[in-house]
């Protein structure tokens, strides 16, 4: 099936109200919710699920398998590895009448491992770097990389996501060496 110039998978699920970007893939077996977001040029893998409310930003890939629920916004250019977790509730019950979206923001060029885990709350930073299979619990910081169960910093990563730093303080540039002679 094609919606304008996006394409949508025969066994795909798009709910009246939601809005798909031009350009957008969405791939089998996914389900995007009525009032998701979805930027131009994204691909959304096999098996994807977007929540009502949700906002995906342009050119964002989103591999098999993940789940991105209510309160979580990803910004441009965002990549999310194959059968990575979103959570958004803090406090989750199943019978608990109380249910509180807690909002996680992944802001623009921010990639994420497979199989890593984001507890809500969280923000991660423009261009960080999620390691596969890593739990974050608190907020990352710009450019930076985090690995592990709780992931803890462990370097700074170029907007090409080239470690550029193992040291625990910033550094003086993000840019690696090649993206600095590109820019000559």
């Amino acid at each position: 099936m094609t919606a304008g110039d996006s394409s949508i998978h025969e066994t795909a699920i798009v709910e009246p109200g939601a809005r798909i970007g031009t350009g957008t893939h969405v791939w089998h077996h996914s389900h995007v919710r009525d009032g998701a977001v979805i930027g131009r040029d994204c691909t959304l893998g096999k098996n994807v699920f977007v929540d009502a409310t949700v906002v995906i930003g342009d050119r964002v890939k989103v591999q098999n398998n993940v789940s991105v629920y209510r309160g979580v916004t990803l910004e441009d250019e965002v990549f999310v590895g194959p059968s990575a977790v979103f959570t958004n509730d803090q406090l989750p019950r199943a019978s608990s009448p109380d249910w509180q979206i807690t909002p996680t923001l992944v802001r623009e060029g921010a990639s994420i491992g497979a199989n890593a885990t984001i507890v809500c709350g969280s923000e991660i930073g423009r261009w960080a770097m999620v390691g596969a299979g890593s739990v974050v619990t608190r907020s990352v910081a710009p450019h930076q990389l985090v690995v592990g169960v709780p992931a803890r910093p462990a370097g700074w990563v170029c907007r090409c996501g080239a470690v550029v730093s193992r040291e625990a303080s910033r550094p003086a540039s993000f840019e690696c060496a090649g993206c600095e002679a590109a820019a000559r």
